[in-house]
């Protein structure tokens, strides 16, 4: 078990990763939230019984709300906050009791959302069950819903007491889940860890294949670089807006494709970080060196028909305005993120390019 702290300005907590990690659940709610006496439990509909079962039993000395939740795009939404938030109100919660999140991404968003307004602000306790969550959004304390304008565009920055990050969770993941957590490894390594991006390239398979060592080290290193980010930029003013390399154009893809199934986040990190990178040449920021360095990776591991479909100039030009509602945008250009060479890209704010230029060098970015 490896435990890994987070320490704000004004918040610190822990990250517990490991097999069976669930079990510490019951002490360190009775250690971080004395007071507390009734718990909502917001659990994804996709965990599988016998997890939800397990926590039940590990809560069973508390008054337990238990609050279902389809976990999907469409009902990250304020209608679903306000059904939620109107429950535990009608159950008389107060700022002492706790509310714990037990899925993945979406379900931590709106379970951390939900808490961070409810009277300003009661106790969350954070359980992510993919990788996704576990490597990525657990960590952070970013929460919000959508809207019809664009994705998070609605929310709040709110630290959870604690995150339990149980692998044994991960063994009931499908490969494509697998696959979306990690596109987020990997893009950790890009953006920060060169030595990372060389250990994934011997290692990524062990990871897609659930090997419970390479697992553990991989999320223990991606929960440390966030961390890194985080910790200097709470608020996403400056430099925390690195870790959204190649999510301008996925969350573009994402809208585009209407949060269809048919493409996870993870898949559209992985076309958007190719994407970031081809853009990247094109400006002689990076060479085609690092590029061709990060194909491999997707070669070798058969993900390269995630950015497949975004190899022409017609299909770059069909996502160009959906960027535009980008939380990083601040004016009326685009503002990427991108790639100097494995480990370092350029600042947040120093490329900012109008709808007009990547038009005109997307004839470029689809011949590399």
């Amino acid at each position: 078990m490896q435990e890994i702290k987070f320490k704000g300005l004004n918040h610190s907590y822990s990250i517990f990763i490991g097999n069976n990690t669930i079990n510490l659940l019951p002490q360190k709610i009775k250690n971080i939230c004395p007071n507390t006496k009734k718990i909502a439990l917001i659990v994804d509909s996709k965990v599988p019984a016998k997890f939800e079962r397990l926590i039940k039993d590990k809560l069973k000395n508390y008054n337990l709300l238990i609050l279902p939740f389809s976990a999907s795009e469409k009902n990250k939404s304020f209608k679903k906050v306000n059904f939620y938030l109107n429950k535990i109100l009608s159950k008389n919660f107060n700022r002492s009791d706790l509310i714990v999140g037990l899925g993945g991404g979406i379900t931590g968003d709106v379970a951390g959302f939900v808490a961070s307004i409810f009277k300003r602000g009661i106790n969350f306790i954070n359980i992510p069950t993919t990788l996704l969550a576990q490597v990525d959004s657990a960590i952070g304390g970013k929460t919000g819903v959508n809207s019809n304008q664009g994705k998070n565009l609605i929310g709040s920055f709110y630290q959870p007491k604690l995150v339990i990050s149980d692998t044994s969770f991960l063994n009931s993941l499908p490969k494509k889940e697998m696959i979306c957590g990690y596109a987020e490894i990997l893009k950790h390594s890009i953006i920060k860890d060169k030595n990372l991006f060389n250990w994934l390239k011997k290692n990524t398979k062990n990871i897609l294949l659930k090997k419970s060592k390479e697992l553990m080290y991989a999320i223990k290193k991606s929960c440390q670089i966030k961390i890194y980010f985080v910790t200097k930029d709470v608020n996403e003013k400056g430099l925390r807006m690195v870790l959204n390399f190649g999510h301008t154009f996925a969350h573009a893809i994402e809208v585009k494709n209407n949060y269809s199934k048919k493409i996870t986040h993870g898949e559209a990190v992985l076309a958007g970080m190719i994407l970031a990178s081809k853009i990247s040449l094109a400006k002689n920021v990076c060479n085609v060196k690092s590029l061709d360095e990060i194909k491999k990776i997707y070669n070798d591991n058969n993900l390269n028909y995630t950015y497949k479909k975004y190899n022409s100039q017609n299909s770059i030009n069909n996502l160009i305005p959906f960027l535009k509602n980008d939380k990083k945008n601040n004016d009326d250009k685009i503002n990427f993120i991108l790639l100097k060479k494995i480990g370092k890209t350029t600042s947040p704010n120093k490329y900012k390019i109008s709808l007009n230029n990547l038009r005109k060098i997307s004839k470029s970015i689809s011949q590399y």
